[in-house]
């Protein structure tokens, strides 16, 4: 090997036939330089935890590399031989990483207590304000609903006929009680049916089947809200009613969040916890009872627990029902309209279902008012 395969033309020096002897010292002699270990290149460097470990690594290699090497008390020691490769550093430990809520909660918590605001302050005033915050609601769900099932599944569900039928069945339901929400129901799915019949038949069948069953879903469920609220003492069971259905909510959140470690139904939803669902009937069944005991006429707390542990259940299955139609749409909300909570129907997937089953059994237990 010449010297000008070290990137040095023959006789400028590193003992090249035109000078004298190489500098004495273990850094130019050649049996010496034979006994050393070469520095570390970057690649040689074990890497920590990131990429700035390694970077560390390569900028600075006359660190510190062996665990009884210090640089500034053994300036002179030398390195230790091939044979005894330097041990890799330890890796840093990782922090532990706090459980995340996965949503804003300030913005959340904010636009439910605007919400909130809105639905008491109609709920008590004006029995026919909140009668239009449950349309208004109904009317939004559906457009949130027939939009995604057009993004994404091509199923062309005519929302016009929907819209205008699914308010009129919430009137309906509050004027004329469960008969007339029955007959809006039906008329609702005959418009759906004809509304269809003005486009190409390809496509006809899940259209129409789709139409039928976002009537059902969505204004007709919510109809028995609107029931709630024609008894005499109709604004305390409505809110009965809501308190529960949140509660119940905010107990599995709480209670699955610290404690959950079993999964309720991995496929369709993989947040939710069995322990979530033992602290969504605690907490429902306590506030049942506290709400029938003192909120509804004639009401009793063992009553109360009954109706809280079914709201429970109403709830748990509602919310995984909407689960259910997500995870088939392939998305996460149903919309963004409130933030840190998705959409309208992200919201109204546990009270729909819940609605029914409260309206019938307050009339079990303390009639029709």
């Amino acid at each position: 090997m010449n010297d000008s395969s070290w990137g040095a033309p023959a006789g400028t020096g590193f003992g090249g036939p035109d000078q004298g002897p190489a500098p004495a010292g273990p850094a130019y002699e050649g049996r010496q330089a034979a006994q050393t270990r070469p520095m570390p290149i970057a690649s040689d460097v074990p890497a920590g935890d990131n990429q700035d470990d390694h970077d560390r690594g390569a900028a600075q290699p006359s660190g510190p590399l062996f665990r009884d090497e210090t640089p500034h008390e053994h300036p002179q020691e030398p390195m230790s031989s091939p044979s005894q490769p330097a041990p890799a550093p330890s890796p840093r430990q990782k922090p532990r990483q706090k459980k995340s809520a996965g949503r804003d909660l300030g913005a959340a918590i904010g636009v439910g207590v605007g919400l909130g605001a809105v639905i008491i302050a109609s709920l008590f005033i004006w029995k026919p304000a909140f009668v239009g915050v449950i349309a208004v609601a109904v009317v939004v769900g559906l457009w949130e609903l027939t939009s995604r099932l057009q993004e994404r599944k091509g199923i062309k569900a005519p929302l016009v006929p929907l819209a205008v039928g699914g308010a009129a069945m919430v009137v309906a339901g509050y004027v004329r009680g469960a008969e007339g929400a029955w007959v809006a129901m039906a008329l609702t799915a005959l418009a759906v049916l004809v509304w269809r019949m003005t486009e190409p038949p390809e496509g006809y069948l899940k259209d129409v089947t789709a139409g039928v069953f976002a009537a059902f879903y969505v204004p007709f469920l919510a109809t028995f809200v609107a029931m709630l609220l024609t008894a005499d003492d109709g604004p305390q069971r409505v809110l009965t009613f809501l308190v529960l259905t949140v509660v119940s909510d905010t107990g599995a959140y709480a209670v699955g969040w610290r404690f959950g470690k079993h999964k309720l139904a991995p496929r369709i939803s993989p947040g939710k916890t069995r322990e979530g669902l033992v602290g969504a009937v605690a907490f429902a069944m306590a506030a049942g009872a506290l709400c029938m005991q003192f909120l509804i006429d004639g009401g009793t707390w063992w009553q109360g627990l009954l109706l809280g542990l079914a709201v429970a259940a109403s709830a748990t299955l509602g919310d995984l029902g909407e689960s259910m139609i997500k995870r088939d749409l392939g998305i996460k909300d149903m919309g963004t309209l409130l933030p840190g909570h998705g959409g309208i129907m992200d919201r109204l997937d546990s009270l729909l279902p819940t609605a029914p089953v409260v309206w019938l059994l307050l009339v079990l237990f303390v009639g029709s008012g």
